[in-house]
């Protein structure tokens, strides 16, 4: 784990060696200087001559200088280091998602995924400064001031060394109670971001069927949750602190009862106020180290927990990678299925398609008909190899698509999905995505052949109309249709719509279909639609159902044999005696 987390280091090790560096001298002024003002103090009251005093006050407010110098650069170089690997760390989140394949992104929910860009890598910058600065400072200061503590007195020095494995030992306790709670927190904070994402995502809905008074009593469920188990691990935390409390006050007492015995008996000779003062003083910073230590180890506690669920992604592999030698181009549009069968799981007991043999021509129009849930967005997602198949193969334009570099081969198929997305930006630069380098005047032609330049030309600002998050200003038959324009401006050897003209008119939907006819004839399109209209003039039709292909053919020829096509045409025709 530690060993892909410092991965995340990378152009920030310089301010992460310097931080603990600075942080050793920090410590080692702070120690000194209590050590200096007995030796100062006792000098001065020897000599206490202006000269003298100026001297020694002069070599003291070098010290306090000094160490408050060391102090800036170590947190200086701490923030830095701290800020750069999360920024490296969040990037390297993201680069893995974007590599996932669709049974990557399945195992892990989106709110999960946010979650863990979000506030598990906080989580764990917080605890990597921590380590470079106060976990460097803590353990150094505590060595240095018992050190400094026995050269001043031996005996009292002992009294520090024996309370350190007991405020040791409640370090532990309150770390192993806590780190548990910690575990099951943060698979709690999924849920809530899963609840909240999906109140968003579904607001419309919630305010139409007014649910808002469940939804706040569903979110509050959770987060009530969530803070049950955080005031458990406070709890134990809150313990620590008093705790430590007592026992170095207990210490101080002790100090200053045994001190003043030991100053008294010897007349003041070798230990006298100055010498008990700074006692005092590392007995505070003891107190300090081990109060920073314990806030250490729980920020520790926590990132851990953070970390290992950060590093399960970045270790996670995508299920699907180009080969060694991979095919860079596809020659055309051709597709076959061969005995495919497929499941989205190993562990799944039903396969999701059976058994598929079907063989397509480069440049026909397939329609694709059949009941919710009788896989045919699955047939087609096998086809960019969106997943991989689980028996059989299925080839585009004469080779495996296992053979293909997937982005060669993604970049031959474009796929309008039945959930459409537009991103935040001008109609411009999300046609764009099909071809980055395509003129004005290709996307004029593309948004034609969609049907959806009228409606672009009716905008005040025309192309450069900005388009919300999500496309949530325009209306859903326009976001087809400018999705249908995007995955055109890609100049596919292989069209799929999947579901992608449901929300159109059907006399747009025809001429959306007579445009394709026309104007791209080479190009294989698969459409998948509802509508049987939609289909009926396309060179084949596949007729699924329950994941197996129940019939192949053109529209007379399932008319004639088909009993479930002629059933589905006919309860969509007036003839069906469909209501007007």
């Amino acid at each position: 784990m530690i060993k892909e987390l410092a991965k995340s280091i990378g152009q920030y090790k310089k301010p992460t060696i310097l931080a603990p560096v600075f942080v050793t001298l920090e410590v080692a002024m702070e120690c000194f200087i209590p050590w200096y003002m007995v030796i100062m103090l006792d000098r001065i009251s020897a000599d206490n001559s202006m000269g003298n005093i100026l001297l020694y006050g002069g070599i003291l407010l070098a010290l306090s200088f000094l160490a408050l110098a060391f102090g800036i650069l170590s947190g200086k170089y701490a923030a830095t280091a701290s800020a750069g690997f999360a920024r490296n760390l969040r990037q390297n989140l993201y680069y893995s998602v974007q590599d996932f394949s669709f049974a990557n992104i399945d195992k892990f929910s989106t709110s999960s995924l946010v979650t863990r860009m979000t506030t598990d890598v906080t989580n764990v910058q917080m605890a990597f400064m921590m380590i470079i600065r106060v976990a460097v400072r803590s353990p150094i200061m505590l060595v240095f001031s018992l050190v400094m503590a026995f050269t001043i007195n031996t005996t009292l020095a002992w009294i520090f060394l024996a309370l350190v494995p007991v405020l040791g030992g409640i370090l532990l306790f309150v770390v192993f109670k806590v780190n548990p709670l910690f575990d099951k927190v943060f698979k709690k904070y999924d849920a809530m971001n899963e609840s909240v994402q999906e109140n968003i995502r579904g607001i419309r809905v919630v305010k139409s069927f007014v649910r808002e008074d469940y939804e706040k009593e569903k979110f509050e469920r959770t987060a009530e949750d969530v803070r049950k188990d955080f005031v458990r691990a406070e709890k134990i935390v809150a313990f620590n602190t008093p705790a430590m409390q007592f026992c170095m006050w207990f210490a101080i007492l002790m100090i200053c009862f045994l001190g003043s015995a030991i100053s008294v008996k010897g007349g003041g000779e070798g230990f006298g106020s100055s010498a008990l003062s700074s006692m005092i003083v590392y007995a505070a910073q003891i107190l300090s180290s081990l109060m920073m230590l314990a806030m250490v180890l729980v920020m520790i506690t926590i990132g851990r927990t953070s970390a290992e669920r950060i590093v399960e992604v970045l270790e996670e592999k995508s299920t699907l990678t180009s080969p060694k030698n991979a095919v860079k181009e596809v020659e055309d549009g051709s597709i076959a299925f061969e005995n495919v069968s497929f499941k989205y799981s190993s562990e799944a007991e039903k396969f999701a398609l059976k058994n598929v043999n079907i063989t397509i021509r480069s440049g026909e129009t397939i329609g694709i008909l059949g009941g919710t849930g009788s896989s045919k967005t699955t047939l087609v997602s096998l086809i960019p190899r969106l997943y991989d198949v689980t028996e059989g193969s299925v080839k585009v334009g004469g080779r495996d698509v296992r053979e293909y570099d997937l982005e060669a081969l993604r970049n031959a198929v474009s796929v309008v999905l039945q959930k459409n997305v537009l991103f935040s930006g001008s109609i411009k630069k999300n046609l764009r995505w099909g071809n980055e380098n395509a003129s004005d005047e290709e996307l004029v032609r593309v948004c034609k052949l969609a049907q959806a330049d009228d409606f672009i030309q009716g905008f005040p600002d025309k192309y450069d109309t900005y388009i919300e998050q999500g496309g949530t200003n325009v209306s859903g038959g326009q976001k087809q249709r400018l999705c249908i324009a995007r995955a055109l401006l890609k100049k596919p050897k292989i069209l799929i719509l999947d579901d992608s003209t449901s929300a159109v008119d059907t006399k747009t939907d025809a001429l959306i279909r007579k445009a394709f006819k026309e104007e791209i004839p080479d190009t294989t399109k698969l459409i998948i639609a509802q509508r049987v209209s939609s289909v009926q003039d396309a060179d084949k039709i596949i007729l699924m159902h329950e994941g197996e292909i129940a019939d192949f053919g053109t529209h007379d020829e399932l008319m004639a044999r088909s009993p479930i096509y002629r059933e589905v045409y006919e309860s969509q025709s007036r003839k069906g005696g469909r209501r007007k």
